[in-house]
């Protein structure tokens, strides 16, 4: 078993105070936005010094038990502010796509670069606090509702002209995909002003979708994402509830802090809400602009105190109270951490112990995994292939 040292991205949506508190540590005063727990190469979790790619690829099958990569990757994520509305590609387009940039030349730590490596991005966010996120696209005629009745101010031609297509378009054929282009493809001087004047006329408003675009409009004023939100689900997340998000699926997560598992991959395609670089018509090619409900993701409940996400063949994240000894026996490549109390990981080769904030890569030959102590842990595995 390898106790882990993992890296923290610094992005400026982060909280300032919720990695610290986990990991025990004084805050720095600057944002501490995603622990990244795997061994994905632009950023692997380190074990005495050495990346956990390089000791994955020096020994692949202890590691693993089959396989040449570790195809998962885990997360703790403090979002203070809203993220980009995004969405990821499925797997055949990722390797089509990377595959082309690289035969174009484009450098893998270019801003523009959208295909950073050849695998889909399925995602899952269990929440350790209440955590609200948008994604998904709900009814076009509740986004046409929330928006027809809105008081709003006598506007600019370009921006009167813009929401009168806007209501036709989601009173229309393939009304989500229509609406959706259009919003992010209208000029900034049609854009900015409807923007502004909707969330003025949303202020005060009770209903969360009207809320949303408050909300977004202080912190992205003019941007598109914020009307682009309206035809979107709301989610608020209960601690210990949790969201899948397949590809193709538009989300932003708006504020909380959560365990993110995921494919090990890093490619996001953004269409606003974001300093970061948008690419509309990239984004538009991968989305699912079908009417789906909130994705919420209910989990297989082992016992009392184990429950188990799988949603995909891809990874597995199970969150386990401690409170007595536990055994798992089935060989597979674990990162585990705690993020209660503390624990303790004993297999034949030897024993771990784990305090709050710490973590550790349990190799698929280190099984059965006995485990105790009192706390609470969330690890991360291999999903269960499809049959």
């Amino acid at each position: 078993m390898l106790r882990l040292t993992n890296p923290v991205q610094p992005y400026a949506w982060g909280s300032t105070t919720a990695i610290p508190r986990l990991l025990g540590h004084e805050p720095d005063g600057g944002p501490q936005a995603e622990l990244w727990i795997g061994a994905h190469p632009s950023l692997p979790s380190t074990a005495d010094g050495k990346g956990l790619d390089e000791l994955i690829a020096a020994s692949p099958g202890e590691f693993l038990g089959s396989g040449e990569r570790l195809g998962y990757l885990l997360k703790v994520l403090a979002a203070a502010a809203p993220l980009s509305l995004q969405a990821h590609p499925d797997a055949a387009t990722a390797a089509r796509r990377f595959a082309e940039e690289e035969a174009a030349g484009v450098p893998l730590d270019a801003p523009h670069r959208l295909y950073k490596d050849t695998s889909h991005k399925p995602e899952l966010l269990f929440a350790l606090e209440p955590f609200a996120a948008m994604a998904g696209f709900r009814s076009p005629a509740a986004a046409r509702e929330l928006l027809a009745g809105l008081d709003l101010p006598a506007l600019p031609p370009d921006a009167q002209d813009l929401l009168d297509a806007l209501l036709a378009a989601l009173a229309g054929e393939d009304a989500l995909r229509e609406a959706t282009r259009l919003l992010l493809t209208a000029p900034a001087e049609a854009v900015a002003p409807l923007v502004e004047a909707v969330a003025t006329a949303c202020a005060g408003s009770d209903d969360p979708s009207a809320q949303c675009v408050v909300e977004l409009a202080a912190s992205y004023p003019g941007d598109a994402g914020v009307l682009v939100s309206v035809l979107l689900n709301q989610v608020r997340l209960a601690p210990g509830e949790a969201l899948f998000l397949p590809a193709g699926n538009v989300h932003a997560y708006l504020e909380g802090t959560g365990v993110e598992l995921m494919a090990s991959s890093d490619n996001v395609l953004r269409g606003g809400l974001t300093p970061k670089h948008v690419d509309v018509p990239e984004l538009l090619a991968v989305l699912d602009f079908r009417e789906l409900p909130p994705p919420l993701c209910a989990p297989e409940v082992v016992s009392d105190d184990e429950l188990v996400f799988s949603p995909v063949p891809d990874f597995a994240l199970t969150v386990l109270t401690v409170r007595a000894e536990r055994v798992w026996a089935d060989p597979l490549p674990r990162a585990v951490i705690v993020l209660e109390g503390a624990v303790e990981l004993s297999s034949g080769a030897g024993t771990l112990e784990l305090a709050q904030g710490q973590s550790a890569f349990v190799t698929a030959a280190e099984h059965p995994l006995t485990i105790s102590g009192s706390g609470r842990l969330a690890a991360a595995s291999p999903g269960t292939p499809s049959a």
